[in-house]
């Protein structure tokens, strides 16, 4: 049992060098505040979020625009804190997947024929930051790792 818990502990919070937990807090700090911000906006205007939704063909775009909004903003505000950070960037991932999907079909489409318009795509740059997030953990200055830290801990004694 032991075994389990160090090696969760160790992918949920892998060692970094300082660098790389400086770039980390950064890419966190940067888009979690991003997240936070994009979601407080739908929150706070759903009728004009829903009206996007629908004309998207999204189903039940009211109850869409709450959980993604709520999803970004919660989202958003866990990565600034570096908590349950992986966690956290699954369906974020799958949130602006699906917003690409919907919104930008277009440079979906074209990812092979014109790149560029493809990374140029605001959704790009959103799902880029959480999947470093989810890949490469939050880093050593995040409340994840205080946490995987004192839990090593404990389970050593």
């Amino acid at each position: 049992m032991k075994l389990i818990n160090a090696t969760l502990a160790r992918w949920l919070v892998p060692e970094r060098t300082l660098l790389q937990s400086l770039l980390l807090l950064v890419i966190r700090l940067y888009w979690g505040w991003q997240f936070f911000e994009t979601g407080k906006g739908k929150l706070s205007d759903l009728q004009k979020v829903t009206g996007y939704f629908q004309s998207l063909g999204i189903p039940l775009p009211h109850l869409q625009a709450i959980v993604c909004g709520a999803l970004e903003c919660g989202g958003g505000l866990l990565l600034l804190f570096g908590l349950v950070s992986r966690l956290i960037s699954i369906p974020l991932m799958i949130s602006m997947t699906v917003a690409y999907l919907a919104a930008d079909t277009d440079r979906v489409k074209g990812i092979f024929g014109d790149p560029d318009k493809f990374i140029g795509a605001d959704e790009f740059l959103f799902l880029f930051a959480v999947v470093l997030v989810f890949v490469f953990g939050p880093g050593k200055f995040a409340l994840d790792w205080l946490i995987a830290r004192k839990w090593s801990r404990s389970q050593a004694v």
